[in-house]
């Protein structure tokens, strides 16, 4: 039914009466308001989730589109090579079984609270690493951090991802290429293991090689001395990166729209391949001396601080904080996703992933192990070498290689891309939501223009000497600057924002408060521990090395700049927003600059309107300041009485409104004359008028007489 006379009447008498409540009525927009009733600021209470000096949503944002599609991408994302390659070496190495309890110590003291944490605002706000410093304007250059690490690593994860595609492609002949000498690119002091033509007729072969690591030096890399001779370009690999960066493009062009139907595949195809490798792996001879080295414990080694650093070292870097891409992923979540349901899983499985990886590869190195004759400690390593000379080596031992080579390869693959996703959406996602007039309905050009960018950044690295650069790029890049980027988000959100009311925004988002355990755990435990492994961190930090190759000091100060510019950031973009600030001291400066923008909250109307009635009195201070452009402690001291709620002369003033509201066909909530808070209804009412101005449609929740039938239901007429 129509009633467009009758709310203009009463909006212009709520103006009057309550114009004591220093609310405005500005006529002269009045008919821009019954165009469009998000455009004006007419008849806006403090506090009023439609403010008409601030943006609070500049176009359609993308969410997922399937319930299964969070949960996987993040899966994806946070199950990465560092699960194949460094995790078991590390278990096998720092006690092995009883390396599994300060690993899964710090997965419930420091993973699981730093993951609940980012999810959880990123859900909240619907934004980006960079956008999403609403939050907290000062340290918007953390968000600008998290996107640089994400951007530096994308163009290396992407060249792994290359040479993932060459062995693939090698697999694909008639003979594994790594499996046997006399190859173009074999040595003389070229060996098979196991084989008798390793001993020539004066014994031994000296400096020998395996057959698989000169495949990867003399084949794949064709590796210089050093960064001093870099050689020239690597055209298969060259190749290669222009099909990786393609299949990017393909799998994120559309954004989560896409991705969010790849990751059916990529993230559960790698547990499939594991799942039929430990299958064979466990039938092989020496499979279960393999398995025995890598778990039977040693609870001696618990004794030494370096197993407990390198545990939570290991869990921290696994699960995949502070690299911007969770907040980016939870982001396209609807609001009242079960966020702390998917939290708990994420880095559980992440960590299973993990122990099952590692009885997989120490099955087949057992193996290995008993047909060359070599102990298990002169088979084992970690890092790249694993994954593309010892276990290549070990596949090419087996009935059927070619299968079973194809299978790794795509695993990895696989588990590269899903990591590949997550960091290159946070670069696009970030840019995206910054400049979304300009950019967000061109996602497809974006994409396109991100990938040739980081594809011409990963060009050096296919050059023979490119192997240099790789090391030192992953040596530096995040070497301590993601701990230091996650310890400043963690003190942020819990002691400056305020863990209370973050409390309640999660609240907001699943329906019921999380348990205090994480409570305490952001505001002092996790922050602590944290700092800990930090400092453990760069006390481990040496130069960096590669083989008996030492780095010349140029290359080391330009790996520092690696480090540093993620971290940089942080203050250079917090004294430039302190020195723009024209009015205050230096501290009511900067405690503006830490109070939330106006615009930061939920994106949808009605979950913002859930958001501001939770507000408390300096929650309502705070925001109040904020529209001032003041800090809250100099609007409060200007203006006493800011902040507290309504008292209770105004109950009288609410039920008439409400009943003039009912009278001419507009039905709002009944039971605001009972609210404890009465400025929460005065903003109902006002909000009720603003989005009911034109035509109304009844809604589902509300009985025949238009009473809402369901609680925190704001209006039963909606346009």
């Amino acid at each position: 039914m129509s009633k467009n006379n009758a709310p203009e009447k009463v909006l212009q008498e709520v103006s009057v009466r309550l114009s004591g409540l220093n609310v405005s009525h500005t006529t002269e927009k009045k008919n821009r308001e019954l165009q469009d009733p998000r455009s004006s600021a007419e008849f806006t209470p403090p506090g009023s989730p439609l403010d008409d000096d601030v943006d609070f949503d500049d176009g359609e944002r993308e969410n997922w589109s399937g319930k299964l599609d969070f949960l996987l991408s993040c899966i994806g994302f946070a199950v990465g090579l560092g699960n194949i390659w460094r995790f078991p070496y590390l278990c096998y190495s720092s006690g092995g079984g009883a390396f599994l309890f300060p690993y899964l110590t710090f997965l419930i003291v420091c993973a699981l609270p730093l993951f609940f944490l980012e999810t959880s605002y990123g859900q909240f706000s619907s934004l980006s690493p960079i956008t999403v410093w609403r939050i907290c304007p000062l340290f918007k250059g953390i968000g600008y951090g998290m996107v640089i690490i994400s951007g530096i690593v994308c163009v290396y994860y992407n060249i792994i991802i290359t040479w993932t595609f060459y062995y693939l492609f090698s697999s694909m002949q008639a003979t594994l290429p790594w499996s046997t000498c006399g190859n173009w690119w074999n040595t003389p002091a070229c060996v098979v293991p196991g084989a008798t033509s390793n001993v020539s007729d004066n014994g031994p072969i000296e400096n020998a090689m395996t057959a698989s690591e000169e495949f990867w030096e003399f084949n794949l890399l064709q590796r210089t001395s050093g960064l001093e001779n870099y050689g020239s370009i690597r055209w298969p690999l060259f190749g290669c990166l222009v099909l990786s960066w393609f299949l990017v493009f393909l799998c994120l062009c559309k954004g989560v729209q896409s991705s969010g139907k790849v990751v059916y595949v990529t993230a559960t195809f790698p547990y499939l391949v594991l799942a039929i490798l430990l299958g064979k792996g466990l039938t092989l001879p020496g499979a279960k001396v393999g398995i025995w080295w890598y778990l039977v414990p040693d609870w001696k080694k618990l004794m030494s601080f370096k197993v407990w650093g390198d545990a939570a070292y290991q869990i921290f870097f696994s699960v995949g904080m502070a690299w911007g891409s969770l907040i980016t992923l939870s982001s396209y979540n609807a609001f009242n996703n079960n966020v702390f349901r998917d939290a708990m899983i994420v880095p559980c499985i992440n960590c299973f992933t993990s122990v099952f990886a590692g009885l997989v590869i120490f099955s087949v190195l057992g193996f290995m192990s008993y047909t060359t004759g070599l102990p298990i400690d002169k088979v084992v390593t970690q890092g790249p070498g694993l994954i593309f000379i010892v276990y290549p080596e070990a596949v090419a031992r087996l009935p059927f290689s070619h299968l079973w080579a194809i299978f790794f390869f795509l695993m990895i693959f696989t588990i590269g891309l899903d990591s590949q996703f997550g960091m290159f959406e946070t670069m696009t996602s970030a840019f995206i939501d910054e400049y979304p007039l300009l950019l967000r309905h061109k996602k497809v050009q974006f994409t396109a223009f991100m990938c040739v960018i980081e594809f011409l950044l990963g060009i050096p690295m296919i050059f023979q000497g490119g192997f240099y650069l790789l090391t030192l790029m992953d040596w530096y890049s995040s070497c301590f600057s993601l701990m230091l980027l996650s310890l400043i988000e963690s003190v942020i959100i819990s002691w400056i924002y305020g863990v209370d009311r973050f409390m309640k925004d999660i609240e907001l988002m699943i329906g019921h408060k999380p348990f205090c355990y994480w409570k305490y755990m952001w505001k002092y435990f996790t922050p602590a521990i944290v700092t800990g492994v930090w400092i453990f961190s760069l006390y481990q930090l040496k130069r960096v090395t590669l083989g008996s190759y030492e780095y010349p000091d140029w290359s080391i100060a330009m790996g520092w700049c690696l480090a540093l510019l993620s971290i940089l950031p942080v203050p250079i973009y917090a004294i430039y927003k302190v020195g723009g600030e024209t009015e205050g001291t230096l501290t009511q400066k900067i405690l503006k600059l830490i109070q939330p923008a106006v615009n930061f909250g939920p994106s949808r109307d009605e979950d913002r309107a859930r958001y501001f009635a939770s507000f408390d009195s300096f929650d309502w201070l705070r925001h109040e300041a904020t529209k001032a452009n003041q800090d809250w402690r100099t609007y409060q001291r200007k203006n006493p009485d800011s902040g507290k709620n309504l008292t209770s002369s105004n109950v009288a003033l609410i039920q008439e409104l409400t009943s003039k509201a009912a009278a001419d066909g507009i039905s709002l909530a009944k039971d605001n004359e009972d609210r404890e808070d009465v400025r929460l209804s005065v903003i109902e009412i006002e909000m009720q008028y603003r989005l009911d101005s034109r035509t109304f449609v009844k809604r589902k929740d509300c009985d025949e007489e238009g009473r809402p039938s369901k609680r925190g239901l704001v209006r039963c007429y909606s346009v």
